[in-house]
């Protein structure tokens, strides 16, 4: 026949309770206001960035396109014939 011999489950040797999570959380927390407290004024007396790039200058001629002019045929009269018989 065999033994089982079911041991006890192994105890913490100090028990935090949480308190790294919490330190954590906290000092997140710090973290964010102090980003709030010194980013919010220093984004409002920012100014916008301007950038001075000087153009240059392409002098490139344009090419000549021959294009004949179209010819368009417009009549003396146009017969509107509205009259018309069922």
């Amino acid at each position: 026949m065999t033994t089982i011999v079911n041991s006890a489950a192994p105890t913490p040797t100090s028990d935090n309770g949480g308190s790294g999570f919490l330190i954590g959380a906290v000092v997140i927390v710090l973290f964010v206001l102090a980003l709030l407290y010194f980013g919010i004024p220093a984004l409002r007396r920012a100014e916008p960035v301007q950038v001075n790039v000087a153009t240059p200058e392409v002098n490139v001629p344009a090419p000549e396109v021959k294009v004949p002019a179209p010819q368009v045929n417009i009549p003396d009269e146009i017969d509107v014939n509205v009259n018309t018989t069922p």
